[in-house]
């Protein structure tokens, strides 16, 4: 084999698995893509020792700081497949290139898929996002919105008033039932049921289709995901179903139901976080190590 470990994915989940390996003096291939999926936001906020700092100088000093490791190899491009070879693994990009591998993380990401709105994808990772803990506070308590996706959005809107006012609007895709309607009247969430025809304006403002426009701070939408890349379904790995769509399903140490497959990030679990992605990538890149002292 020509590595100890592949980690396909090179974000923060797969450059914290590949830095406890490269400790560990096991020789490492990390392939990326270079589709990080918090590159349309101009800060990342959460992270501690990183607060507000722009993803792509979180990423490039962790890359530069990987890249120290004489263990650590790195090359840009996409895989296209991953097959079982012997007692390990062989990936081929889609540039022809291979690699083997005695162990592989799948560090993959997801793609976020956005309801078709005009003006959301334009304003996707600033004004229009997903999550209030990574960019919530930065819209200083003005008024927000969750823009319904399915039921969902019911968990979105009665978390967003923390942040700020907040109106959800239904738009056709997910209307509240009785008990639904007195929860979110408590926690004081205003209902839009008139259809959304676009988001406009400096923030994430929404105009309905019948010309009234609602002035927002910020919009929530929670998009569908996809796992990233071929691998997981090439290899047979076992998903887990959200009501979003699937992830990889792991146990706690993010081995995967195949041997000698680890993944972590957000391929692997439903709630998006770069802190969490980095948790992860460590426990996977421990447990990577472990596997090929122990097993």
């Amino acid at each position: 084999m020509n590595h100890d470990v592949i980690v396909a994915g090179g974000s923060y989940a797969g450059m914290a698995a590949a830095l406890q390996l490269v400790r560990a003096r096991r020789k490492v291939l990390v392939i990326d893509a270079g589709l990080r999926r918090n590159r349309f936001a101009t800060e990342s906020h959460g992270l501690l020792g990183q607060d507000g700092r722009a993803p792509e100088a979180i990423f490039a000093d962790a890359r530069e700081q990987l890249l120290a490791y004489p263990d650590l190899s790195w090359r840009e491009g996409r895989v296209a497949s991953a097959v079982r070879s012997g007692d390990g693994f062989e990936l081929r990009t889609e540039d022809g290139e291979t690699a083997q591998g005695k162990r592989l993380i799948l560090a993959t990401g997801v793609s976020d898929r956005l309801p078709d709105v005009p003006g959301l994808r334009e304003r996707w990772g600033r004004s229009v996002v997903p999550c209030p803990y990574c960019h919530g506070y930065e819209f200083d308590r003005g008024p927000l919105g969750v823009l319904a996706a399915g039921e969902v959005s019911m968990h979105q809107a009665l978390l967003i008033p923390e942040w700020g006012p907040t109106t959800l609007f239904t738009n056709g895709a997910f209307m509240p039932n009785a008990e639904q309607l007195r929860q979110l009247e408590a926690r004081g969430v205003a209902i839009e049921t008139r259809a959304v025809g676009e988001i406009c304006g400096e923030g994430a403002s929404v105009r309905l289709a019948d010309g009234t426009v609602v002035e927002l701070a910020g919009l929530f939408v929670a998009p569908r995901i996809s796992i990233q890349g071929p691998m997981a379904a090439q290899l047979g790995c076992e998903l887990s179903e959200g009501p979003l769509g699937a992830v990889i399903r792991t146990d706690e140490s993010k081995a995967t139901s195949v041997p000698g497959v680890f993944a972590c990030g957000d391929a692997a679990r439903f709630m998006g976080s770069v802190s969490f992605a980095i948790g992860d990538g460590a426990m996977a890149g421990i447990a990577a190590h472990r596997s090929l002292v122990f097993d």
